[in-house]
């Protein structure tokens, strides 16, 4: 597998050469638009909405919308604020997991030392599990600052990338504008429900389904067929009261 960047992390003094692999893939199946014509592929272009005439590559420019015309960004505008391109994934602080809420997570990768770092690679590695704690960092790719959690995983330090506070939309307009009255007994059967539905989790037990159903329709269409696939039943409950609900989904838990 090809690595995506080449680096540094920096714990203290210590810099410890790693190389970042993408950690994770689409399990999505990969459909192009065709026409349905002749099945021929569907190109799109970069058409000028005024002329509604093809604009060439080279003829594009950037510009922010502000006060009611656009303001036009050129490369000088871009190099201006480019963050220092340094090649160190450099940890600020340690901070536990839990800590962080999961809205703030994007992506991962996987890090590789080189051999001249394997033994500071180890002993960061080994100082994440004991203390139970994730360094938090930031570091540049692709021309941007991001920010990014170092936590361990199966004998390797992931880099899981998280989102910037101000990326993040206010919860206030999504709140319940009107005080709901919870009765005891309510929330006594909710939290019962949610007792009985407890488990361990285990990711190998969620699986794509969509994907996994399509691609049987897909091979069956191949071979002139016609795929029999299982549909999602959707369970309604007998009752509108709240309290009846909650209890219909406990015997049935």
């Amino acid at each position: 597998m090809r690595s995506i960047w080449k680096g540094a992390i920096g714990f203290g003094l210590v810099n410890i050469p790693v190389k970042l692999f993408s950690a994770v893939q689409s399990s999505n199946l990969d459909l192009d638009m065709l026409d349905e014509r002749d099945h021929e592929n569907i190109k799109f272009k970069r058409v000028n909405e005024k002329t509604q005439k093809e604009v060439p590559f080279d003829h594009i420019v950037k510009g922010y919308y502000l006060k009611d015309r656009y303001i036009v960004l050129n490369e000088h505008d871009f190099e201006e604020v480019k963050p220092e391109k340094t090649k160190v994934i450099e940890i600020e602080n340690f901070v536990d997991l839990l800590e962080i809420n999961p809205i703030y997570y994007e992506t991962s990768y996987y890090t590789q030392p080189d051999p001249q770092g394997k033994k500071a690679y180890a002993l960061l590695l080994a100082a994440l599990i004991k203390s139970k704690k994730a360094g938090v960092a930031r570091f540049v790719l692709r021309n941007h600052e991001n920010l990014c959690v170092l936590h361990p995983m199966n004998d390797n330090i992931v880099v899981t990338k998280i989102r910037f506070q101000e990326e993040i939309r206010d919860t206030k307009e999504f709140k319940l504008k009107d005080e709901l009255d919870i009765k005891a007994k309510e929330l006594s059967v909710g939290m019962e429900l949610i007792k009985q539905y407890s488990a361990p989790f285990n990711i190998d037990s969620f699986k794509n389904d969509y994907a996994k159903e399509l691609l049987k329709i897909i091979k069956a269409k191949a071979q002139g067929k016609r795929a029999t696939v299982k549909k999602i039943k959707t369970k309604k409950a007998s009752s509108e009261d709240l309290y009846e609900q909650l209890l219909q989904s406990l015997s049935k838990a």
